[in-house]
């Protein structure tokens, strides 16, 4: 899965505050993603990112 910095995803399950829109900020062995409701700022391992990713909302540059 091809991965740029600027992407909004959508995860399969919602986070807490209700929304399942994510901004992808960091791209290595390990995805920075932010919360696109509350801003909060999650890494994941790139495997589990993956495996949780529904769809892109938009492609960043």
């Amino acid at each position: 899965m091809e991965i740029k910095i600027g992407d909004i995803v959508r995860l399969k399950k919602k986070h807490p505050c209700g929304s399942d829109q994510w901004q992808v900020i960091r791209v290595g062995a390990d995805i920075g993603i932010k919360c696109q409701k509350c801003h909060r700022r999650v890494l994941l391992e790139r495997g589990v990112f993956e495996r949780r990713v529904k769809g892109f909302q938009s492609r960043g540059g």
